[in-house]
Parts: structure tokens; sequence; C-alpha cells
């Protein structure tokens, strides 16, 4: 598989997903610093990869920088904890890794510096781990919901490139291909980042799934042709009643599916649910950068001083989503039932 992310001779190695696909490049990064800003640039990208990248880095700053046990250790924890925090709001994996690192840290206070030290970073690595087990699960759970001879529409990329490994939503397609099932992805450009033009083609590709990139704006049209049979998302946060924010646009096409009367799924590791959010509408959306929708591919496609909006997710209301796909089973409507019984298992 693609190593998206590694820890590697004490520092955090990670694929630069700005360059693809004209060029693969690796980015080192030696302290949780260069992580952070590696998060907030999109050097690293999708909900689960940041979740890593979250552990990763504060393993590796702590191991950089706490010199003393006790009270300075903790102090050095924190800073470097919130440093991460504080990267990219939506995505529920890089908070929910983060706390996981703190319970590890606050259950291993007794051990000397160094032991402590090597116990922060083999978590990373389990999270890491855990993270390509749980969306190999995904996609044995999701294949069944993909039929022979069906054709997908996705959103955004949430394969390997948005994980420590194989993916989640097209995780779920690459255990149906796998399977033998003969399918075809419809590959949303997914503006502005065009994370499906330059990176789910690009992974679809090496993995000789057949696809066709279009436009964003081209989905409504062949679902009324009947050339879509089902859409198939990731998420970077879903509330308990089952509301799911993932990229900006993914809103539009659960509508469109629902006016068309095709299923709407996503695929995300329980790490993705926040059963403390009630609803959707208490989901933070991250606005970034408007130099992103004035530009594609580099270029200059509009007036440099124009206003611009740029809200990085949307929230699908659950109403829109047939199925939520993840390592523990697939979960349906109600979700405030069905969420509620598989964070049971997971506890």
């Amino acid at each position: 598989m693609l190593p998206t992310i590694e820890w590697k001779d004490g520092r955090v190695k990670m694929i630069d997903q700005r360059l693809l696909p004209e060029r693969e490049v690796y980015v080192e990064c030696l302290d949780h610093e260069q992580v952070a800003q590696a998060v907030e640039a999109m050097v690293i990208r999708g909900a689960p990869a940041i979740g890593v990248a979250a552990a990763m880095g504060l393993a590796l700053g702590f191991n950089r920088e706490a010199k003393a046990a006790g009270p300075a250790a903790a102090e050095a924890f924190d800073r470097i904890s919130q440093r991460l925090w504080r990267t990219r709001p939506t995505a529920r994996n890089l908070f929910w890794a983060l706390e996981r690192m703190k319970s590890v840290f606050q259950a291993n206070g007794n051990l000397d510096l160094g032991a402590l030290k090597k116990r922060l970073i083999e978590e990373a690595l389990a999270i890491e781990r855990e993270d390509i087990e749980a969306n190999r699960a995904i996609g044995r759970f999701g294949r069944s919901l993909i039929k022979d001879g069906q054709s997908i529409l996705t959103h955004c990329n949430a394969g390997e490139l948005a994980t420590a490994g194989y993916g989640t939503a097209l995780g779920v397609i690459r255990a149906a291909w796998e399977e033998g099932k003969k399918i075809k992805v419809y590959v949303d450009e997914t503006r502005p980042f065009l994370q499906g033009a330059r990176l789910t083609v690009w992974e679809l590709a090496r993995q000789g799934i057949p696809y066709v990139l279009i436009t964003d704006s081209m989905a409504g049209w062949l679902m009324k042709q009947g050339e879509i049979s089902l859409v198939l998302t990731g998420a970077d946060r879903i509330a308990r009643n089952g509301d799911a924010a993932n990229k900006i646009g993914t809103y539009s096409a659960a509508v469109l599916a629902r006016e068309h009367g095709l299923p709407f799924y996503v695929a995300a590791p329980f790490s993705t649910v926040d059963m403390a959010l009630e609803h959707g509408g208490q989901i933070p959306i991250e606005e970034r950068d408007g130099g992103e929708v004035r530009r594609a591919g580099g270029c200059l496609i509009t007036l440099p001083e124009a206003p611009v909006r740029n809200p990085a997710f949307d929230v699908t209301p659950a109403r829109y989503i047939a199925a939520i796909i993840t390592e523990k089973g697939i979960a349906r409507p109600p979700y405030e039932k069905s969420l509620s019984e598989l964070y049971r298992c997971t506890s």
C-alpha cells in the first residue's frame, strides 16, 4: 500500500498531497511544529490521516522537547498537544487521537522519561496500525452494499491518501473490486482543492479500477440519465444523530441522490463519530483562505481581489444517508439508536 504517513528514524514522513498527481514527493517533519504546519497547509489531509499525524506529531514533539519528568513533562505535553489541537477544527479524528494520547500520558505518569517517550511512540504507531485494520473492516462490511455492474459516484478523496492505508469510501470500492465485482467510479473533481481530480483519480488508476472524471456540476444530470447507481463518500465528523460533515459539495450530492432515488452511503471509522454532539449544527466548519477558490492548478481564474467564501466542509443531514459504514458494522436509521449500539461495542 501507499505510505501516506509513517514514523521513520525518529521522524514523521508523509507524502505531499498538494503536488499529486504530477509529482510524488515526501516531506520529513523533524518536530511537532512542522507536523502542525503540514496539517494546516494540507500536505496531509483526510480525517483519519490527520488523526494519525496528530498522534505522531505529539509523540515526535514530546520525544524532542521533554527534558525532565514530572511537571515539566506535563507542561511540554500540554503545549505540544494544544498546538496540534489548533490546526484544523472539523475533523473529529484529530481530537480523538490527541485525547487518546493524553489518556496514555496520564496512565503512565509513573514511568521514567525515556520509557514514557517510548510509550507515546508506541501508541502513535498503534493508532496508525488500527486505522489500517479499521479501513479493511469498513471495506468488508461495505462491499455488500455494492452490486456487480454498478457505477458509484464519489466526492473528495477517501482512499489511502486520506487514511493510514486502504481507505474508507475508496476502501469499500476497493474491497468490492477485489471481490471480483465489475464496477465503475464517477469521480467528482471536488472544487476548490480538486481532491477528486488530483488524488482519487490517481489512486484508482494505480489500482486499475475503472473510473470517469466529471465536474461537480455534472453529477445531477448523470444521475437523471441513469448512469450512477449510488453515492459513496467519507466523513470528517459524524454527530450522534447521523448528520455527517464532509468536504464541501457533499450535501449537494446527497440532495441530488435523494431526488433521483439513489442510496447515499457514508464510510468512516468510528473515531470519526462524535457522540458528544447531538446534531450536525454543532460541528465546527473550517473556513479556508480565499486564494484556493481564486486559483485552480496554481492559475488565477478570476479577479485577484474577488471576494470569496471558502467553507471547507458542509453537513449532510441524517435523513439523506441510507447507511453509515464503520469497522464495527453498518449503522442504519435511526442513527441515534444504531450508532449508540456500535459505540457501546467500542467502549
